[in-house]
């Protein structure tokens, strides 16, 4: 079995990390390709659907190219939670479906070229969190009294992403099939960590 070392980028300014989980063998470094790209591609798509209404969660006429709303729907269908009327104001309107659109693509185009992962799994988190309470899993019933459909209170797909997120951000996944490795070694990324 191969072993490959996750060198940080060389400089001053970052550390270097000798400890238990330091090294990773070929394979894992390749599993946490895989999971950047897939991870991508959940943001990237998004993106891509809801703006062009590719017909599988948006529908043509409802694409943001043609007038539709990334937000509406989803947040003024809120009906669990103590942030109801919150999401509801938001639902729509241009701040939250521009963020909300420019999130997408940005995290999603970072995490598949393997390029500002930090930034885009502190972003990723963001939004996971936020859509996390706009489906609030904590509650068993929604403001009507119908059962909401939670299936775990804690542990559902945004944290799971979430946890991901963080997994390849801490572990220079952008460096196996991504530009990691060139991204890292740029003057203004090896001055300022973050940026990674």
């Amino acid at each position: 079995m191969s072993v490959q070392k996750i060198n940080p980028p060389a400089s001053h300014a970052l550390e270097h990390v000798e400890a238990p989980g330091a090294m990773l063998t070929t394979g894992a470094a390749k599993a946490l390709a895989v999971l950047r790209i897939s991870l991508g591609f959940v943001f990237l798509w998004a993106f891509l659907d809801k703006t062009f209404g590719l017909g599988f969660s948006t529908p043509s006429e409802r694409a943001w190219i043609n007038g539709g709303s990334p937000t509406k729907g989803f947040l003024s269908s809120v009906d669990v939670g103590p942030f109801q009327s919150m999401f509801h104001t938001m639902a729509g309107t241009w701040y939250a479906n521009g963020l909300f659109m420019l999130s997408m693509l940005a995290i999603g185009v970072a995490l598949i070229a393997g390029i500002g992962l930090r930034i885009a799994a502190g972003a990723g988190v963001l939004v996971m969190a936020l859509m996390w309470l706009a489906e609030f899993p904590l509650d068993r019933t929604t403001a009507d009294g119908k059962p909401s459909g939670s299936s775990n209170p804690i542990t559902d797909y945004h944290f799971v992403y979430g946890v991901g997120l963080v997994v390849i951000a801490l572990t220079y996944a952008g460096h196996t099939w991504g530009l990691g490795r060139r991204w890292a070694q740029l003057p203004i990324v090896q001055k300022n960590r973050w940026l990674i």
